[in-house]
């Protein structure tokens, strides 16, 4: 699974960042192959100062190595080994007007002394985070997404659109970051679901984060903008920051198994602003966003 996968991640990033280029029209993708001295390593690819696209990454990697103490506390077992794979991206356009948008599709084994799989499990997910909210472009995201569940179990969707909004929630400002998507974690083979099963659902969901994004930007990459408006992106990107920097557990599994920190920072937008006690004016098109964003709203 871990070979079909990774090969299955490589041709994904390939896919989105040629697409991604064509769209911008201006930047390409700056590659960077690295390697983990622990073992494995991976290929960052970053965009920066396009047409569209202010800074965006789309990234895989695949790392083996022993399991860190703080991980083996985090999941509970005893000294073992690991095997981790996976496709993560996100997307800050210029335009305020434009959503920011995070993905990310992984897997991860885990092995006994004699190098046994004992666990092995998919985690992902895609989540928007606009900055003006257009009711339409929600939908068209969030219909995207539960076309893509309802395929593998009627249930899916309900259950990990309640995931993702309960994960990507900054508890100290008591707000989502965004307006959710899907976020499921720990898919392991059960008496309903096989490993298999759970790789055709995981890259269902994969193969369909071009056609959950691409109309909602291409609606709103060329609008036109007021400083007021840019002003505004960059306050709500410092909220970004902090989830990333304080709550994501991606973050912190990188940061704790000795990852590459620059492909772990890659996520975070290039310009951000933090003003003291600042609050969108009631009634303004800021506020009509602050209302989702203190209360998650089912949109299809």
């Amino acid at each position: 699974m871990k070979e079909l996968f990774y090969n299955y991640i490589c041709e994904l990033q390939e896919k989105i960042t040629n697409s991604l280029e064509s769209i911008d029209g201006k930047a390409t993708f700056k590659e960077d192959i690295w390697k983990r001295s622990e073992g494995g390593g991976g290929r960052t690819r970053v965009i920066e100062d396009g047409a569209v696209f202010e800074k965006g990454g789309v990234n895989i990697s695949g790392v083996h190595g022993n399991l860190p103490k703080t991980m083996q506390t985090h999941l509970n077992v005893s000294q073992t080994s690991f095997y981790a794979c996976g496709l993560s991206l996100v997307l800050h356009p210029k335009n305020p007007l434009a959503p920011t948008v995070h993905a990310n599709w992984r897997y991860f084994e885990m092995y006994d002394l004699n190098g046994n799989i004992i666990d092995q499990w998919f985690g992902g997910g895609l989540d928007l985070t606009p900055y003006y909210l257009f009711e339409e472009d929600a939908i068209h995201f969030h219909q995207i997404c539960k076309d893509c569940c309802d395929r593998h179990d009627s249930s899916f969707y309900k259950n990990y659109k309640k995931k993702c909004d309960e994960y990507f929630w900054n508890a100290h400002r008591d707000e989502a970051r965004g307006i959710g998507g899907l976020f499921f974690d720990y898919l392991k083979p059960t008496t309903q679901m096989t490993l298999n099963q759970w790789y055709s659902f995981v890259t269902d969901v994969a193969d369909n984060f071009l056609n959950a994004y691409l109309p909602v930007l291409n609606r709103r990459k060329e609008l036109p903008f007021t400083k007021e408006q840019k002003d505004w992106q960059e306050i709500r990107r410092g909220r970004y920051v902090e989830f990333n920097l304080v709550h994501d557990k991606g973050t912190l599994f990188g940061l704790k198994t000795n990852g590459r920190i620059e492909s772990i920072l890659m996520s975070l937008p290039p310009k951000v602003q933090w003003r003291y006690d600042y609050f969108s004016q009631k009634k303004s098109q800021e506020s009509k966003l602050m209302d989702v964003i203190k209360k998650p709203r089912n949109w299809v």
